[in-house]
Order: C-alpha cells, then structure tokens, then sequence
C-alpha cells in the first residue's frame, strides 16, 4: 500500500495497545489529511484481541455539514458494527480534518483513501454506504474505481481529477485497492445544482456566498471552497450506468431536500441492475435513517 497515495497512513495501527474504536490520519490523493476511525465488528467477525479480520469492512460517507464524531454518524456505525467492521471518516472540510468541502467533487478521493485503508487492514469485501453528499460520492466512487470507460469519461472531462490521483481510475486501470464490492446511496442527489426545494436554496447560499461560507464555517464547522467547480465533475446519474458492483439506493418520501424523482432517475439510470427502497414517513440522510432501516442496510449489505 506504500505506493498508493491514498493509502499512506500517518498514524500506525498497533492492536495491542491502541483503544477502539481507533483513529488515525489518511492522506488523500491529493494531499489532504482525513480523520478516520475503525470500529471492528461486535458479532465476532474481528479475530480475538480486537484485531482485524479479513471479511467485510463498511465505509460510512456522511452527509454535509457531519463528521465521525456526529451523533448520527456513531449511531450509524453502531448498527452497522453488529454485522462487520465499519470505518468512519471526516470529508475534507468537516470536523478534524484538513482542506475545505468541495461538496461532492474530490470528496472521492477521501473515500478512496478510506477504502484503501480498510484494505490495508485484511479486509477483502467492501461496502460504501454514503447519506446525501456522501451519496454522491459513493456513486462517483463506485463508478470511478471500477469502469475504465468511466475513467476515460472523468479524465475527458475532469482531467485535473485523473491527475490528481496518478493517472486513470479503476480497477481495470492500475488503481487497484480502492474499489468497492457493494454501493448504497441514502437520500442522495440525482444531479447537481438543484434548487427545487426551500432547503436546497438555502445550502446553495451557504455555499456560494461569502457569508453562507462563514456561516457554514462557524455555525457548522464546515470550511468550504470558494472556487466553483471548472469543470463539472460527473454527476451522479451520469455515474449509476458505470457501476459495475451491487447496488442499493434508498430515499424518504419525506426528504425536504430531494423530491423522489432523485431517486427514480437513479434507479431508472441503472437499467434495473439496482434496487430501490422508498422509505414511507423518512426524512433526509443519517439524522433520518433509523435504527431499524439501518438495520435492514446492514443486511442487504452484509449477507449472513
């Protein structure tokens, strides 16, 4: 993993005397340190002494504005912990880490980072499961490491990503390690630059105003670019046709964010490869997802 550069880990990891859950510091692709935190399973897939075992990591991708430390981030990687080890991480911009949100864009290459790093540590399935942006993100990423076609489409139009991370994408194209084995998507978007709802209008202003970014800084902990996107990287249902792993995408038919022709156009781009789960009375991402339908992830995720 040395030669990967998103799988350079700035703190070691030492089973015997480290706690758990442990944290460490990735580096991205593209030089930006991410806070991590491994959960190992509490059903007896981690080998004795807590170290960990080669079966099925989950990687948890929050939404904007969350971090490892949000409450319904850890109650998240709770519930998923009772099935296989889950690794938690902080996107660029948010909690400890460093750099500033993108929202959406080189986030994935934090999620590489991550993905890289429970490889490193002996697992060899895994599981993304992003809630809104990190849903994005987990669909670009899925499409991005896995399909050299996909590849070949982001360095067309987004050559600095390719750049960013030494060269073409995928599994197919050298950048082995980084893949996932199964993708879900949780209240995520269909396409960029949506303003249909109250909400929406209202992040974009965070976004893209001097004083939504200090709003967004101080009120939220958040620290956001204030370059636009040039050019736009590959939405996400622009991405669903290139993925080649399982995928689930759920979604609220309550979210106040993304109306449900998000998740129809997504499901519709996968070409009934996908499954789509329409969650009565549900809101929007992790603070919504509750403990029973994270469940149900979990097993679709991670088959007994």
């Amino acid at each position: 993993m040395s030669s990967v550069s998103e799988g350079r880990f700035l703190s070691s990891f030492v089973p015997s005397i480290t706690p758990i859950p442990r944290r460490s510091t990735l580096l991205t692709g593209d030089g930006v340190r991410i806070e991590a935190v491994y959960t190992p399973c509490t059903a007896g897939s981690a080998a004795v002494g807590g170290t960990p075992s080669d079966g099925t990591a989950v990687v948890l991708a929050h939404g904007f504005t969350g971090s490892v430390d949000r409450p319904a981030v850890m109650r998240a990687a709770g519930v998923f912990a009772q099935r296989a080890a889950v690794i938690t991480f902080s996107f660029r911009g948010h909690g400890r880490s460093g750099g500033r949100s993108t929202v959406g864009d080189r986030e994935v290459l934090d999620l590489a980072a991550a993905v890289a790093w429970a490889r490193s540590l002996g697992h060899r399935r895994i599981v993304t499961v992003g809630f809104s942006m990190g849903g994005s993100v987990v669909l670009r990423h899925a499409a991005l490491y896995t399909a050299p076609e996909a590849a070949e489409i982001e360095e067309k139009n987004y050559p600095a990503t390719a750049e960013r991370v030494g060269g073409r994408m995928g599994a197919h194209g050298g950048r082995t390690g980084m893949h996932t084995d199964a993708v879900v998507a949780v209240s995520a978007p269909a396409r960029w630059y949506y303003r249909g709802t109250a909400p929406m209008r209202r992040l974009h202003w965070v976004v893209t105003r001097p004083a939504g970014r200090l709003v967004g800084r101080y009120g939220f902990r958040t620290r956001i670019e204030r370059e636009d996107w040039d050019p736009v990287p590959l939405s996400p249902v622009e991405a669903v046709p290139l993925i080649a792993a399982p995928l689930l995408i759920v979604h609220g038919d309550r979210d106040p964010y993304f109306p449900l022709d998000h998740p129809r156009m997504l499901a519709g781009a996968a070409g009934g490869r996908g499954e789509l789960w329409l969650e009565r009375g549900m809101g929007h991402a992790e603070n919504a997802a509750d403990d029973a339908l994270l469940t149900r992830i979990a097993d679709w995720a991670v088959p007994a």
